[in-house]
């Protein structure tokens, strides 16, 4: 069993207007993570007890479920190619309803994927439920799973409104960077020599309003890359501010040039893409999306996995409605 290490290269947050990002927090219960977002949409994923190394890929099964009196159960599974599988439980085939599924797990003892011999624990899978019926506030209620009561459903809060940001759009452009523009930006970033992985040019995108924003391969670690993020406005380089810390960086510290640092990521969809790896295989760390405001990267969108036990569903601790 492998667990994250927290890494040493941290920074202070920036405080965006109402506040930062707080995303939810992910628990483990034996063979299974549990996490909610700030919208209380929740997630139990199944993890592998002891994941060989040459036994790739495991079969993994996450239910997620809405919030609200009638926010139900959806299954996601994989490993796979068939994505909806029939599961077996204690022997009974309960087909492929997520909210059925759910409630066989609570008691069950043993579970497998019908037609493949591929089995996942069920240790834990009772307590992951019973966080979910906490966190949704459906504890004594006939909505829960395990604390269920007799409580009204419409006792069951509705789910909280998440953040809406503003995002400007990130149209990528050649990097037409001269020499001394890169080396003043390598020498804030304290960057190392380039090697390999940190030969790439930068990517360069623009921002609106005479903003660019840069894209700058700084650092190599195991599985990972660092990428630092500039802001080029009226011929001026300046660190780009986030409004959460990136990866595994600890707001509680910051660096004396306060850059931030992706890994392994770019620009997608509009969006500043980071996938913190804890190991090669993929398997536990950290995902995340931000948004350029004009003045910060907003955090969008949070993914995580704090035990690498061979699920690549990471479980969804932050989300923000974005427009453009």
């Amino acid at each position: 069993m492998h667990r994250l290490a927290i890494a040493t290269i941290s920074l202070l947050p920036l405080a965006a207007s109402g506040g930062p990002p707080h995303p939810g927090t992910v628990k483990l219960f034996k063979d299974w993570a549990v996490g909610c977002d700030n919208g209380l949409t929740c997630t139990m994923a199944s993890l592998v007890p002891g994941v060989p190394e040459n036994s790739w890929p495991p079969v993994t099964v996450n239910l997620i479920r809405a919030p609200g009196a009638a926010g139900r159960f959806r299954m996601d599974v994989e490993g796979l190619n068939e994505r909806s599988p029939s599961i077996v439980v204690d022997g009974r085939d309960y087909g492929t309803d997520a909210e059925v599924i759910a409630a066989a797990m609570a008691h069950g003892m043993a579970a497998e994927v019908k037609g493949t011999g591929r089995t996942f624990s069920l240790a834990g899978a009772s307590a992951a439920l019973r966080y979910i019926d906490a966190m949704q506030g459906r504890s004594g209620t006939v909505t829960a799973i395990v604390a269920k009561g007799s409580g009204s459903a419409s006792s069951v809060p509705t789910a909280p409104a998440v953040p809406m940001l503003s995002a400007r759009t990130l149209v990528p452009i050649p990097s037409k960077l001269d020499t001394s523009m890169l080396a003043a930006m390598r020498k804030l970033g304290d960057c190392e020599q380039p090697s390999d992985d940190l030969s790439l040019p930068p990517s360069v995108a623009k921002a609106g309003e005479g903003q660019r924003v840069v894209l700058l391969p700084c650092h190599s670690a195991p599985y990972n890359v660092g990428i630092a993020i500039f802001v080029l406005e009226g011929g001026k380089i300046r660190p780009a501010p986030f409004d959460a810390p990136v990866g595994f960086e600890d707001p509680g510290d910051a660096t004396a040039n306060n850059i931030h640092e992706i890994v392994g990521g770019g620009i997608r969809d509009n969006r500043v893409m980071s996938f913190t790896k804890g190991r090669g295989l993929g398997d536990c760390g950290v995902q995340q999306a931000f948004a350029w405001d004009g003045l910060s990267m907003r955090l969008a969108r949070q993914f995580e996995m704090p035990d690498c036990r061979g699920n690549v569903g990471f479980i969804q601790t932050w989300r923000a409605e974005v427009r453009s």
